[in-house]
């Protein structure tokens, strides 16, 4: 499935799509001003595939929240840049939409490699990054091989997802091309997550479906023990992209997380 009303973004020579659910008596000049009242979400996809992916969340969430969700550079329908990009330029060119559009407080929620986006953001902008998700995290230092993600990736496929979840992921994997997604590929392998995660000061919430055989349990809990304000939930009979198959747990576990860390009326 996909969002309507998406709009071309540039920012620093990139091109990307965003999609926005927000409500129109808070609108401004330029954007949505955070007023506190309720929480922002920003979403982010994983290598190869766009927001198509996180439709689904992306609705459940905007019932009580502010929702931004994203077809980055490369992905779903943006334009292919000219170069390889690192975690680094991808989280720069969302911090300068964002900017743009009046984004003044959020909460990132990354999926796979839009984990390592997440923590970078939160890394680059402590004072406006409010705490971030982490949903189904890439990549595992034990399993630091292609050969290893490809098999445990046709696992998930074979044995933990739906028709829908597969059809969407695989149609954006071939939207993307081979060549641009071997071009990331590299980047989202050698992205020390777990490192990078220590110097998070935000609450960081590491959420994972019990089925995923990508997000390991093991490696899931480790990561929440890295982040010094770490916590980690499970999505039950879930795989890998349990924000597609059980949309509304995973927004139910996202907004209790964010409910009890700042107080935020998410009642839909």
């Amino acid at each position: 499935m996909a969002l309507n009303g998406g709009r071309n973004v540039e920012s620093g020579g990139l091109q990307g799509i965003l999609y926005s659910s927000v409500q129109p008596s808070r609108a401004g000049a330029k954007g949505i001003p955070d007023t506190g009242a309720r929480p922002t979400y920003v979403l982010l996809h994983g290598i190869g595939v766009s927001h198509r992916y996180l439709a689904r969340l992306h609705q459940e969430l905007a019932k009580a929240a502010d929702v931004y969700s994203f077809d980055l550079p490369g992905f779903g329908k943006s334009s292919k840049p000219g170069r390889q990009l690192q975690v680094e330029d991808f989280a720069a060119f969302v911090s300068a939409v964002l900017t743009d559009a009046g984004v003044a407080s959020y909460v990132p929620v990354g999926h796979s490699m839009g984990t390592q986006f997440a923590v970078e953001l939160a890394l680059r902008e402590p004072w406006r990054v409010a705490g971030a998700v982490l949903m189904g995290p890439v990549v595992e230092p034990s399993r630091k091989s292609v050969a290893q993600q490809a098999l445990a990736l046709t696992r998930d496929a074979m044995f933990s997802e739906s028709l829908t979840s597969n059809a969407i992921v695989f149609s954006d994997y071939f939207r993307a091309g081979p060549r641009w997604y071997l071009t990331e590929l590299p980047v989202m392998m050698q992205y020390p997550l777990e490192e990078r995660l220590a110097g998070v000061s935000q609450p960081v919430l590491v959420l994972r479906g019990t089925r995923d055989p990508i997000a390991r349990r093991p490696w899931c809990v480790k990561l929440s023990a890295a982040a010094p304000q770490g916590s980690m939930g499970e999505i039950l009979g879930q795989g890998h992209v349990f924000q597609h198959t059980a949309p509304a747990l995973a927004a139910q576990a996202i907004n209790g997380w964010v409910r009890a860390l700042n107080g935020f009326d998410v009642t839909a």
